[in-house]
């Protein structure tokens, strides 16, 4: 994989989701002397990874820099502060990327004009090399850029492309804000298991091997989620009997419903 041609991948924040692509892309062979770091304060490895692949780092946008790629990896909650300073990065021929959860296309032209937009939403588990981007582009993206993109978001995993811009919400409601609603799980099965007698300890290895090696499986297995569970569960057995309670009327379904649309709400107000 190669950077633009236009210029170079201009990767603003290098914090935990920034790092991890910015590590994925020289992991696949983008010369670090194509990639620029826009951050006032890498962490300590972050700034061995960018010292040791040759990646240039700045603390701001230095004069004359214009952008192959901008790619925008802060948190929303900053966004506004951030893209003032690096408005003139972006060229003619700069695709603008931004993983920042609610901003929309529109609040990117506010501040940065008229550019090729794409929006993706990555999840955390990035950081080893096991997430999924969701992703939208405007009408300004050519097929050229939305394939450059498409690579950049690839090295984390797969990247699946949405029809609509209303859709990124949706998105970041259920992959992007996903691992947690799993790290939570993993929680709540140690907890049921600490009540049952075990010692807390144990507890949550279990269900912490459990979630892990369950995901390795459905990850692997070419058979989709609802005959993976069905496989666990014998009829009258101890699965079927755990599931009679989650799968209740009242129970997991609606909460998951009412949860992702919580977090879709929070998306959109986020928009700014």
């Amino acid at each position: 994989m190669s950077s633009a041609s236009s210029g170079p991948v201009v990767l603003v924040g290098a914090g935990n989701m920034g790092g991890a692509m910015l590590s994925g892309w020289l992991k696949s062979g983008v010369a670090g002397s194509s990639v620029v770091v826009i951050d006032p304060a890498p962490s300590e490895q972050m700034m061995k990874t960018i010292n040791d692949a040759g990646v240039t780092h700045v603390i701001s946008a230095p004069a004359g820099l214009t952008a192959g790629v901008l790619f925008l990896a802060v948190k929303p909650q900053v966004m506004d502060g951030v893209l003032a300073p690096v408005k003139a990065t972006v060229g003619p021929e700069t695709v603008v990327v931004s993983v920042a959860a609610g901003k929309t296309l529109s609040f990117l032209k506010k501040h940065l004009g008229e550019a090729a937009m794409v929006r993706a939403m990555p999840n955390t588990p990035a950081m080893v090399g096991r997430g999924i981007t969701g992703a939208f582009a405007n009408a300004r993206v050519t097929d050229a850029q939305r394939e450059l993109v498409h690579s950049l978001l690839r090295v984390s995993g797969p990247v699946e492309w949405v029809p609509t811009e209303a859709d990124i919400d949706a998105v970041t409601a259920l992959s992007g804000s996903g691992p947690a609603y799993v790290f939570y799980l993993v929680e709540c099965m140690a907890e049921a298991g600490r009540k049952l007698g075990l010692q807390a300890d144990l507890a949550m290895r279990l269900a912490r091997e459990t979630v892990a090696g369950a995901g390795e499986l459905l990850h692997q297995s070419p058979d989709d989620a609802s005959r993976l569970r069905q496989n666990v569960t014998s009829p009258g057995g101890t699965t079927a009997a755990a599931l009679s309670v989650l799968m209740a009327e009242d129970a997991m379904q609606p909460l998951f419903d009412k949860a992702l649309a919580a977090a879709r709400k929070r998306a959109e107000e986020l928009a700014g």
